[in-house]
């Protein structure tokens, strides 16, 4: 059972996560984080030692929450190529998933992070080698198991549909038009029928 403390910092980070989030590490206002949480400065430093700490803290949060989603995609029943096809249909509703955060945390604090704060932009580059690693794992596995076949290595093809998914999830943020998103996926799709499997 988790104490008091435990509960209390538990709901700060799940309250301001999407704002910084949305806002970004330096758009973001002690205010802000105070009016949505209902705790004073007094309160919220004592649970964090200060700004960046909670701001690191929110990112975990989010990608904890990412990384598991991800997990779960991947790791059903089936064949290598059913496992892409499982993290395509994913990313296919992810601005539906990353709503509630306040919208894709690698896109949003990534861009944020990389001229505003040196830690969280490495939490980000952490995240996006741990989803790169994830991906290629599936690859290597079909490829091993001779359902797939690459034209490159498992972690470059792994990039580069990685690269693909969040430059969609970008253009589709930038617009407002989700068919960025949509049709890249639908694209992706088909390369890897056409092109990688076996």
């Amino acid at each position: 059972m988790p104490t008091k403390a435990e509960r209390t910092t538990a709901y700060i980070i799940e309250t301001v996560a999407p704002i910084f989030n949305k806002h970004g590490y330096v758009g973001t206002s002690m205010n802000d984080l105070t009016e949505a949480t209902g705790l004073t400065k007094g309160a919220l430093y004592g649970n964090f030692e200060n700004k960046e700490a909670l701001a690191i803290a929110a990112f975990e949060y989010n990608s904890k929450r990412l990384l598991k989603a991800i997990d779960d995609k991947l790791n059903i029943e089936g064949t290598a190529l059913e496992k892409l096809f499982s993290l395509t249909d994913f990313y296919r509703h992810y601005d539906s998933f990353t709503a509630s955060m306040g919208g894709c945390p690698v896109l949003n604090v990534g861009v944020d992070a990389k001229y505003n704060n040196a830690t969280l932009k490495a939490a980000v580059n952490e995240t996006i080698r741990t989803i790169e690693g994830k991906i290629a794992l599936i690859l290597e596995n079909g490829v091993k198991n001779n359902e797939l076949k690459l034209p490159v290595t498992p972690l470059q093809f792994a990039k580069q549909l990685y690269t693909m998914i969040q430059g969609a999830t970008a253009m589709a943020t930038i617009t407002g038009d989700r068919k960025y998103l949509i049709n890249t996926i639908a694209y992706l799709d088909l390369l890897v029928k056409k092109e990688i499997k076996k």
